[in-house]
């Protein structure tokens, strides 16, 4: 009978990975909040994964859904602060260098700023990308496709892994 791997394993060999997508997919404020939620889901869920399971693809799928969920609950809510900052907390935030690529990732719209997470940063194949977004996986690498167009155009550089 094969044992799992233990699931701290899986955080150091995943975790970057989906801390990534998390910030492409809810913004640098929030990801640390979503990878951790991500994780506590994927403890909890973890027991019941069979072993033949894509784990990166596995991880990713709950990413999105604690981002759905940070996303939803961020619109609903107002959060109150004694007072306000007169600059916004740089806690979280990419190097200086990556601030206008992580910019222009959050003004793409919302399916091909998933797409390009889930493909290029989660290294997801499209098929499981369009599992994950609803759609066909030609939809999916159009949305890839057009994010990365819209990327290179307005910072002016190549996607950060090429294209695959």
């Amino acid at each position: 009978m094969n044992m799992k791997r233990p699931f701290e394993q899986l955080v150091t060999e995943h975790g970057a990975t989906v801390l990534r997508v998390c910030r492409a997919v809810v913004g640098p404020v929030d990801a640390d909040d979503a990878w951790s939620e991500t994780f506590l889901a994927a403890l909890t869920a973890y027991p019941a994964l069979p072993e033949d399971a894509n784990v990166q693809a596995w991880l990713v799928t709950i990413a999105h859904r604690k981002a759905v969920d940070i996303t939803r609950t961020r619109f609903r809510h107002a959060i109150p602060v004694e007072n306000v900052p007169e600059r916004a907390s740089t806690i979280g935030i990419p190097d200086a260098r990556e601030l206008d690529l992580w910019s222009a990732v959050g003004a793409l719209p919302t399916k091909q700023r998933h797409a390009v997470a889930y493909h290029y940063l989660g290294g997801l194949p499209y098929a499981e990308v369009a599992a994950i977004l609803g759609g066909t996986p030609d939809a999916a690498r159009r949305a890839a496709a057009d994010g990365v167009k819209t990327l290179r155009t307005s910072v002016g550089q190549s996607s950060p892994e090429g294209d695959r």
